[in-house]
């Protein structure tokens, strides 16, 4: 049995073991994206390369021999670096949004899409939850947001955007109208307490996500009742004072402590809530500008000082957030702060270095031109765009349909493989830039619309996983290249079907691409 060492490790392999295999035994991850166990590799995305000492080459590990004596360096800036360039090379050939655009433009970075597939098959258990991961007050904001997500639809060039906001509000009210509501799983009781001055759209957001990293809460309100700017800004036609309630109703549920007609405003009310929490956290909005002196915190321009990337004022204890330190703010942009806000307490409270909220890796299409525009149209459905109106039409026949539909206008931007995608997921353990190698080149193109299978040519990376797959049925068509150089794609024999093609392999062929390239229509029934 032939020796190898890799990144120091030594280990015995079988004879005709390749370097990946061997790397799998000592439990080192070399990334792969056109390798499939089991499968002719075709070394086409060099994204699994290793670096042999001796030679100082690097190769593909996964079609690479172990020979006796093999030294390997896997886990190296070196070889990290060809691995990243790699995808920089793929990524720019590479033609879709890891993510919509809708994504982007809301500042709760709610997943718009999921929410409508799940909507458009009227699973509204799913999507109150999809709602509730980013934004804890969707019925509120539903009613009162000025729509920064709909504005950044790619539909609103072609016609109108899809109409998100009424959407989730639908969700939402129809969870608070349901016999039992949807409530967050909570962790443990970890032990640390945040006292939270303000109970608006920010400190209730902030409450909803501490409570469910198990972090015990102190809601204090200087008035009667609890929702800050909520009570007075809205009209209460625009938005019910009943709906307000019972959406923060729903938040202290979560055991939330909650104190009203308690004004911190002197130095020593302040001291004592920080000596007996771990964290405090100032919400007060306009009012914590002229509580500033009194609390010994600097302030900014528009508000408390504060870092933008943590929310830490100079007390490492203290946080703020909201219009506490941006001055007056989109209510949507106050909940974003609160869930924000919430994930650097958390780091602060667990012992980790408090950072930023992740940003995600995301490929993005940029402009669509007139064509590609057809694309996106032809998988979504055409419906006359104000289809939710009041609130008490809620209860008729219609509008289960009519969400459906709405909801169906979905260009379906973002890719469906997101998460589960192995380009995305490695570029960003990488740290791949998208950009490094120019804007995309390729136009965008989904083919196979009237199936259950889709094909997005613009993805492929040309592993042939897919193909090799396909031949091993006997009763379907298989799959293939077609064309020339740069014009090669996988496609069909005889004009047929994607379906056709793959017949009941189409699942295993789905799930071997490393790119979201090949997936099942998520609206076809």
């Amino acid at each position: 049995m032939p020796t190898i060492s890799i990144d120091d490790q030594t280990i015995d392999v079988p004879e005709d073991s390749t370097v990946l295999d061997a790397a799998n035994r000592l439990g080192i991850e070399i990334p792969t994206l056109c390798f499939l166990k089991g499968y002719l590799p075709s070394t086409s995305c060099q994204v699994c390369l290793v670096r042999e000492r001796e030679s100082g080459k690097l190769m593909p590990s996964c079609a690479t021999k172990v020979t006796d004596g093999m030294q390997i360096d896997s886990e190296t800036p070196e070889v990290h670096a060809a691995r990243r360039t790699a995808l920089e090379l793929l990524l720019s050939d590479h033609v879709g949004d890891c993510l919509a655009p809708c994504f982007f433009a809301c500042p709760a970075h709610m997943d718009i899409p999921l929410m409508l597939r799940q909507l458009s098959k009227e699973n509204l258990h799913g999507a109150i939850e999809t709602i509730k991961k980013d934004i804890a007050i969707p019925a509120i904001l539903g009613r009162i947001c000025t729509k920064p997500c709909e504005k950044g639809c790619r539909r609103s060039s072609a016609d109108d955007p899809v109409s998100v906001c009424e959407l989730k509000r639908y969700a939402a009210d129809q969870d608070l109208d349901a016999e039992q509501v949807y409530a967050p799983e909570c962790a443990a009781d970890s032990g640390k307490r945040v006292a939270i001055i303000g109970a608006g759209p920010t400190g209730l957001s902030a409450a909803y996500y501490l409570r469910q990293r198990g972090h015990a809460c102190r809601l204090i309100e200087a008035t009667k009742q609890l929702g800050g700017r909520l009570r007075h800004e809205p009209d209460p036609e625009s938005l019910p004072r009943e709906t307000l309630d019972a959406e923060i109703q729903q938040i202290v549920r979560l055991d939330v402590d909650v104190q009203t007609e308690t004004p911190v405003d002197s130095r020593e009310a302040f001291e004592n809530l920080a000596e007996s929490h771990d964290v405090v956290l100032i919400a007060a909005g306009a009012d914590a500008m002229n509580l500033a002196d009194e609390w010994s915190l600097k302030t900014s321009r528009r508000g408390l000082e504060i870092a933008r990337e943590t929310y830490q004022t100079e007390r490492a204890n203290v946080f703020a957030a909201g219009s506490a330190v941006r001055g007056k703010c989109l209510f949507v942009r106050s909940a974003a702060d609160g869930k924000e806000v919430a994930q650097c307490i958390d780091q602060y409270l667990s012992g980790k270095s408090v950072a930023a909220p992740a940003k995600p890796f995301t490929s993005r299409l940029g402009r669509v031109a007139t064509d590609e525009m057809k694309q996106f149209l032809a998988g979504a459905v055409s419906v006359p765009v104000q289809i939710l109106t009041k609130q008490e039409e809620y209860s008729s026949d219609q509008v289960s349909d009519q969400v459906s539909d709405q909801s169906n206008r979905c260009l379906s931007c973002g890719c469906v493989a997101h998460g589960n995608c192995r380009l995305e997921n490695y570029s960003a353990r990488y740290g791949a830039d998208p950009n490094r190698f120019g804007s995309r080149q390729g136009n965008y193109e989904v083919l196979g619309r009237g199936g259950n299978v889709l094909f997005e040519p613009g993805k492929c990376i040309k592993c042939e996983l897919c193909i090799q797959i396909a031949a091993e049925s006997r009763e379907s068509l298989g799959l293939s290249f077609v064309g020339r150089g740069f014009d090669v794609r996988v496609g069909v024999p005889f004009g047929g079907s994607y379906d056709e093609a793959m017949g009941e392999l189409a699942e295993k062929c789905i799930a071997a691409c490393p790119t979201g390239a090949l997936y099942f229509d998520p609206k076809a029934e």
